[in-house]
């Protein structure tokens, strides 16, 4: 099946053509940053107006990049949620209607569920495992025993991880997209120069927080006399990523164990961060567990992930009605049921 994909949940309009939920054809991305770099995050309603901007031309070129027509399209994926609510509807809207008007099935995909199975886009890794879905709006783990068949076993309390990175990068001055810049300078700090609290891992459930920890540092920047030196910011950075990613993974290989699981992927826009990948791998090696990251394209918000899911649902004949609407929060276990039942 030949299909177009659609992802416009947060910041980014994305538009891909992938062949039985495999074969990249084109996977195109256009970015926010610089529209919403000068307000130190992502600005709702400007998201949605550009996201009506983009789509259009971003279909014509992702279809002109995978070398077929409109008329070649076999079905239409995108994502229903969760995610910014204006974002979702300007893609859910133009995916109904471009479906409607060309007659062919459409499924609404859960933004999560693309992430935690894009990884079958560049290699099969064999059920089950454990995903660690880790982004800017989620911070997710569950089991996965096929598509479609998901058990939530944790998730953060308060803030996501990609969020806590992005705030404490606003208290460092440094500007957004903090994620990235507090991995470049983590290269260049000192981490022992303060350890901040790594929170709930203590507890015997799989949950995070990162709420406290972003307030450890705030509180830890405003104590310390004169300016912040480039080198203590550097410290600083290297402080909190040793802290956030030291959770995940005690976090994430606690839940392997319990779950008696030997692969594990991560997935989302933090499983970009390489000093994250660096520790899952040596861990992973340590324990004999297989750690599988899909590459930083497949890691960012994109269409192609959601190619995965959606190939499986319509060749088992599940379709989205005609009334398909965007939703804001949308648990995967309960999206991953209705389609269940529609099979």
């Amino acid at each position: 099946m030949l299909l177009l994909t659609i992802e416009s949940s947060c910041d980014e309009t994305a538009v891909a053509v992938v062949r039985d939920g495999r074969e990249i054809l084109s996977n195109l991305i256009v970015s926010q940053i610089d529209i919403h770099a000068r307000f130190g995050g992502v600005v709702p309603e400007l998201a949605s107006r550009q996201h009506l901007q983009a789509i259009c031309p971003l279909v014509d070129a992702s279809l002109e990049e995978a070398g077929v027509s409109l008329e070649q399209i076999e079905g239409i994926a995108v994502t229903r949620g969760p995610g910014l609510i204006g974002a979702l509807l300007v893609g859910v809207s133009y995916a109904k209607a471009l479906a409607f008007s060309l007659k062919i099935p459409l499924v609404g995909v859960h933004h999560i569920e693309g992430h935690i199975l894009a990884i079958h886009l560049e290699q099969e890794v064999a059920f089950p495992y454990l995903a660690l879905a880790v982004s800017g709006g989620h911070t997710h783990l569950f089991r996965v025993d096929g598509i479609g068949d998901y058990a939530l076993l944790g998730r953060t309390i308060d803030d996501a991880a990609g969020e806590a990175f992005d705030k404490v990068a606003k208290m460092l001055g440094l500007s957004y997209p903090g994620g990235p810049i507090i991995d470049r300078l983590a290269t260049k700090g000192d981490a022992s120069c303060v350890r901040f609290p790594r929170p709930m891992l203590k507890k015997p459930n799989f949950d995070f927080s990162f709420s406290g920890m972003k307030t450890s540092v705030l509180t830890y920047i405003e104590s310390l006399s004169g300016e912040l030196t480039e080198q203590r910011v550097a410290d600083i950075s290297a402080a909190f990523q040793e802290a956030a990613i030291d959770v995940l993974l005690q976090k994430t290989m606690r839940a392997a164990q319990d779950q008696n699981l030997s692969r594990i992927v991560v997935a989302g826009g933090v499983a970009c961060n390489s000093g994250l990948r660096r520790e899952f791998q040596s861990a992973g090696a340590s324990k004999q567990l297989d750690v599988y990251f899909p590459s930083p394209l497949l890691c960012s918000d994109n269409a192609a992930m959601l190619a995965v899911a959606a190939d499986h649902y319509l060749q088992r004949g599940a379709r989205s009605a005609a009334d398909l609407n965007a939703v804001s929060n949308w648990p995967l276990v309960e999206a991953a049921s209705h389609f269940s039942l529609s099979l």
